[in-house]
């Protein structure tokens, strides 16, 4: 008899909870940025029908996160049932659920709050200092049954998302996404381009006749380039520039990066040297996709 299929595996579930103004946002938006499918401000109610969307929609191993906070009013209430129950289902094979509580002291949520100019969700006709009192007490609960809780008193946003990162990313989400972009300069400059590139200082092998009709992914046309006078050195200046540059994004928590190589028609030496930069980057530990924007329009 044949083998029963095996159960799918399925990705987490992060619920995001915490105090007003100790970054749920900023976390939610990490966690996206992970790959996470976040929902916001989600009764917990709807909790378990958001998670069979979710799995008819984008598969069982698309990972999760939803932010629960006191805005919920009195749904709120039903939230460490719903936690309680998703916890027995991923004993049963189901969703891994992970409660991540964001706290903060109160001087310091006064004073985002402050910032913000906005009143607290439970501050009702009293100071804002009484909204977070109240909200500390609905709270406690969940703090104390937290799988994670980070302070972010003295954290800024960029700590904060390295926290989360540190928390929740796998080496395949929290590295360096680098798009390497072909084009001709003659249908225009990718508009998002973080850097762009000249290669028109190359012979064009347009005007070779046995390379006219091939283009830069062809070995042929790859070595005619990569052996031009210019070529080599323009290579060994220009990733140590891309790789320095890589890692202060990382640094800054950005993790993605374009970078546009041209020449006149998007054909053979801005291909040719998409893909050289491409290998190159990846060897670096970057990951690296080369795009070849222009490549068919002649």
């Amino acid at each position: 008899m044949p083998e029963p299929d095996a159960a799918p595996v399925r990705g987490e579930l992060v619920v995001v909870t915490g105090m007003t103004g100790a970054g749920r946002s900023t976390a939610a938006k990490e966690l996206e940025d992970l790959g996470y499918f976040v929902v916001d401000n989600l009764p917990p109610s709807l909790l378990p029908d958001v998670v069979r969307l979710v799995d008819e929609g984008h598969g069982p191993r698309q990972k999760m996160a939803v932010v629960v906070d006191v805005r919920s009013g009195s749904f709120f209430a039903s939230l460490r049932t719903h936690l309680a129950h998703r916890r027995e289902v991923a004993e049963a094979g189901g969703r891994r659920t992970t409660l991540l509580f964001l706290d903060a002291t109160d001087d310091v949520l006064v004073r985002r709050q402050e910032a913000a100019r906005r009143p607290h969700p439970l501050q009702a006709s009293g100071r804002l200092l009484d909204g977070l009192h109240r909200e500390r007490r609905v709270l406690a609960e969940l703090r104390a049954e937290a799988d994670l809780t980070i302070d972010t008193s003295s954290l800024n946003v960029h700590q904060l998302t390295e926290r989360v990162a540190e928390a929740f990313g796998t080496p395949e989400t929290t590295a360096l996404k680098v798009t390497v972009i072909s084009f001709g300069f003659k249908y225009g400059i990718p508009v998002d381009a973080d850097f762009v590139a000249d290669m028109r200082f190359l012979p064009n092998p347009y005007w070779i006749p046995e390379l006219r009709h091939h283009t830069g992914r062809d070995s042929d046309v790859a070595a005619y380039v990569m052996s031009q006078p210019g070529a080599a050195e323009f290579l060994d200046a220009y990733l140590p520039v891309l790789t320095g540059v890589g890692d202060g994004y990382l640094s800054q928590n950005k993790r993605f990066m374009r970078v546009a190589i041209g020449c006149t028609g998007g054909k053979h030496r801005s291909v040719a040297m998409t893909e050289e930069i491409t290998a190159r980057l990846r060897a670096a530990g970057f990951d690296a996709k080369p795009v070849h924007r222009d490549l068919g329009r002649e």
